[in-house]
């Protein structure tokens, strides 16, 4: 409060206005704040800048590639480049052997797995979280 009124004063006496401030390193100088500019909207209704939205282009989807060839020896969609081309695919030897065996399907439920595996208590702590979370949503404090 002291703090606010001695600016307050000292302000008013060298009679500066809110959005200037001395700059401390070149005594003379008063640094100006203030806000940027409006951006200059281009469009809108009868070519001028109205009031709304940013006006963007109209976006359109990807090309969708329909030849069989080309996708069973390419890896369509996988090049997050804007140029270049598609990765092409190698023969199932240069694939590593895990990569066959994963369960591409729904998980496992807690029943289906071994009690001595990892996944199977990683789930079941997954499980009683769940289930707390469920019990202390109601509890009353």
């Amino acid at each position: 409060m002291a703090a606010r009124c001695l600016f307050g004063a000292t302000r008013t006496w060298a009679s500066w206005s809110a959005r200037e401030l001395p700059v401390p390193v070149e005594p003379g100088r008063l640094l100006v704040r203030g806000y940027a500019k409006r951006p200059v909207m281009k469009g809108g209704k009868g070519g001028k800048g109205g009031k709304g939205g940013v006006v963007s282009e109209a976006l359109k989807d990807p090309d969708v590639c329909t030849d069989p060839v080309r996708l069973t020896t390419h890896a369509m969609g996988v090049n997050i480049y804007k140029e270049g081309q598609d990765v092409v695919l190698k023969p199932d030897e240069e694939y590593p052997e895990w990569l066959f065996q994963m369960n591409l399907g729904p998980p496992k439920k807690l029943e289906e797995l071994d009690p001595e595996t990892r996944e199977y208590w990683r789930l079941l702590r997954k499980h009683n979280i769940w289930r707390h979370n469920r019990l202390s949503k109601n509890r009353k404090f």
